[in-house]
């Protein structure tokens, strides 16, 4: 599974966290366990039990914070045990796992080798291959549109497509510039860029919305990424959004950011 070791990462990291907050808590707590039993009457009653009086000793209720205590210390011990045992688990499995794992097998084989076997999972230099290779073709350009070209060698459309087209060149990241796309109910739309994920093997489509002050471009704007999530592409997913304005304008360490969240 592409981009496990990723995602053990962030659940370790997340459970650390916890186990922080747990442990801080369990440092000065009081001595013994909370018991709750109940009278005949069905009034709840909270007993405090301890390694020399096991039945415990009835907390009266101006010492009712005794009770709070008890409680508490008993559920973080039990959060800290399960948490423990977890990251454990997760460390264990994580230094045994390699998100290309069965793609290196192949990979490994004797060029000869190769050339007998049929792989079940195509190394990914090849599946970026074939990927690249499938023809398409772009939206025209009107004669009214300035002649912007990207280091790649391309015309864009604004400056800003030029930012972004010239980051994914300088990471080394391959992209298709306007490859159309059918979404259903609305027809072929021209994302700005389309991008083949290595950690998921996912396409994912990346729309830039200039001038968003602009309340008619604003409103075009609103409804294309609308029609992309009734086709099943969601912003932080198989979606990526970036925007500006005349004030703000788009810069490449926010590209960068986004790139790193959502492409890597």
């Amino acid at each position: 599974m592409n981009g496990l070791k990723e995602l053990l990462k962030h659940e370790e990291e997340k459970l650390q966290a916890v186990k922080l907050v747990v442990d801080n808590r369990l440092k000065n707590v009081p001595d013994g366990a909370l018991r709750i039993t109940s009278t005949r009457k069905s009034q709840i009653q909270y007993m405090h039990c301890t390694e020399q009086d096991k039945n415990g000793q009835f907390i009266k209720k101006e010492n009712q914070e005794l009770a709070f205590k008890l409680a508490q210390k008993s559920y973080d011990q039990k959060v800290q045990r399960l948490v423990e045992r977890r990251i454990k688990q997760i460390k264990k499995l994580s230094d045994e796992y390699n998100d290309n794992e069965i793609e290196d097998i192949y990979d490994q084989l004797h060029p000869v080798r190769q050339k007998l076997v049929i792989p079940v999972e195509k190394p990914w230099e090849k599946r970026l291959a074939e990927w690249k290779d499938i023809p398409y073709v772009g939206k025209e350009f009107s004669e009214n549109i300035p002649v912007i070209y990207t280091k790649k060698g391309e015309r864009v459309r604004s400056k800003s497509e030029k930012i972004i087209a010239d980051t994914f060149y300088d990471l080394g990241i391959e992209y298709k510039y306007e490859c159309p796309l059918n979404l259903k109910g609305v027809g072929t739309v021209y994302p700005d860029f389309t991008i083949f994920r290595k950690r998921d093997g996912k396409e994912v489509y990346w729309e830039h919305d200039g001038r968003m002050d602009d309340p008619s471009y604003a409103e075009k704007a609103v409804r294309k990424i609308n029609s992309y999530i009734a086709n099943g592409y969601f912003p932080g997913d198989n979606l990526i959004v970036s925007f500006e304005s005349s004030g703000n304008v788009l810069n490449d360490r926010i590209i960068k950011k986004m790139i790193s969240k959502y492409i890597f």
